[in-house]
Order: C-alpha cells, then structure tokens, then sequence
C-alpha cells in the first residue's frame, strides 16, 4: 500500500530532509560531546544503547509515520517548536544537559505536529518517551535516592552471602568478605542502574506487544524488584569474583562482565515473570463453552 501511494506521489517524504538536517546540525555535536564525557561514565553507559534503539524504533515506523493521514497541527506545533528551542538554546549555552537532551522530548513531537499531525504523533509515541531514559536525573534526585537503594542491595547482599556460609559483615554500603571489602558503588546498585533496567523492561514490553493492559501495567509495576533482584545478583557475582580470584580481578574485565551479568539476569527474570503472568492469566480465564469437552 505504501509503496503504491509513494509511487503516486514520487516526492512524498521530501519535506522531511530539512528536517533531519536541522536535527542533525543540533544533536550531532550534542551526541560528540556526550560520546566523550558523559556517557563514558558508568552511569550514563546506557545513554548511547537509547540513542541507537531510538534510532532503530524510528526507522521501523518510517512508513507509518509516511502514511499516517497529513492533518496539521500548526497551532500546537509551532509554540511548542519555540518553547523546544528555547529550551535547546539555554542548555547548550549554558551547558545544562538536562535541557540540551530533554529539549528532544519537545522538539519531534512538535516536528510531527506541523508537519503530519496527531495521528503521526501517535504512532511514533514509544520512540519518543523512550527518549526520557537517554536523560540524566537530576543531581538532587539522584543522590536522595541512590544511598537507601545501595544500602538494600549491600543488606540482601550480607544476608544472601551469610546464609551460604561465607564469612562476610557489613557496614553501611561497605560489604568485608574474608580478607577483603568492597564498597558498592553508584554504578553497581544506584538510581541510574534503576533507570537503564526500567528502560530495558519497558522495551520488551513495547516488543511483545501485548494486548492485555493489566498484564503490561502489572510486569511495568514488577521491573522494580526485578531491577532491584538483578542489581543484588550483580553485587554478589562482583562478591564472589573478589573472593575466589582477588580484588584485582574483581576490579577488571569481570567487573564488566558483572555488568552484563545484571542485564542478562534481569531480561531473563522479566520473561520469567511475564511467562508467569500468561499462565496464571491462561489458568484463569474462563474456558469456552465445548472447548476440549466431550459431546453429550
């Protein structure tokens, strides 16, 4: 269908070139300048994973974004283009990454406006709430919020491990097993870890494309302790790396490898968890009338 109205209209989409080029002249010094600071920081490492899936998710809805029916919302658009701008202008200048990327949440939902519309607006509305994880938190927020969250993951961490047999003590975020003691950082139990796991949930959710809302609304609700289940299991395989292999492999490559251990274990607890929500949903529902019954 698409490729019969494109054939019809041989410069459909060419509105869009100006477009891409103003947003490109914006963020691409924008995206250089987090590639080598910001996002090079164990907290913002997933920054440029959005950014690519953004990406990915925008190019997949190319076509229904192009057929979406051309209905322009100039009068929304064009002031909310303005406030976007604006926004963009303070941040860059004044080097406020908050602003300078929360501008992005303005700005293409304005773009579609004028250009295309609600509808488009509305097909296009993961991608750019998907967007928001790409955003560091505030400061204040995230210092309020990180030390009770490091002090639960160090607590089930001490348990966990004690219930095994290992002589391990804690105090505060600082976890003494055997000879050594690790300190659980930021990066291995904080809010920006919360953050990147929630994200990951929500595109799996946003990918299986389930029409149930209490099963989405109940699995968004559960990536919470997921997350906060994955980041334990995180902080006990760091753990256990430094006691069998020393602080210096504890620190190293298997520190990384602790990284992709928490995202495996946390994917893997999601599809579990959904899987488990289908069954009880299954086991529930009421069966139709003469499904698998024998005839009277």
């Amino acid at each position: 269908m698409s490729a019969a109205i494109a054939a019809k209209n041989p410069g459909r989409g060419i509105e869009w070139a100006p477009v891409l080029f103003g947003l490109a002249a914006l963020y691409v010094p924008s995206v250089i300048d987090l590639a080598m600071g910001l996002w090079t920081s164990d907290e913002q490492m997933h920054g440029p994973i959005i950014l690519a899936v953004t990406l990915y998710l925008f190019w997949g809805l190319r076509h229904a974004i192009q057929d979406a029916p051309v209905a322009p919302r100039g009068a929304v658009g064009w002031p909310l283009l303005v406030v976007a701008l604006l926004l963009y202008i303070l941040g860059r200048s004044q080097d406020i990454i908050l602003f300078e990327l929360g501008a992005l949440l303005l700005l293409l939902p304005a773009l579609l406006l004028i250009l295309r519309g609600t509808a488009a607006l509305k097909v296009c509305w993961f991608p750019i709430f998907f967007l928001f994880f790409m955003i560091p938190l505030p400061g204040p927020v995230v210092d309020a919020l990180t030390l009770p969250m490091k002090t639960a993951v160090s607590w089930a961490t001490e348990h966990v491990l004690h219930a095994f047999g290992y002589p391990i003590s804690r105090s505060g975020v600082i976890l003494h097993l055997g000879q050594y003691q690790l300190l659980v950082a930021n990066a291995c139990a904080g809010l920006h870890t919360l953050f990147s796991l929630e994200a990951l949930g929500l595109l799996y959710l946003h990918l299986t494309r389930h029409e149930s809302w209490a099963r989405n609304t109940a699995l968004a609700i559960l990536i919470i302790p997921i997350s906060f289940t994955a980041n334990v299991i995180r902080v006990l395989t760091l753990s256990l790396i430094t006691y069998y292999f020393g602080d210096a492999a504890g620190q190293g490559f298997l520190h990384g490898f602790a990284g992709m251990v928490l995202f495996i274990s946390a994917l893997l607890l999601i599809i579990a968890i959904d899987s488990l929500i289908q069954f009880v949903v299954a086991r529930g529902a009421p069966k139709k009338p003469g499904a698998g019954g024998a005839a009277a």
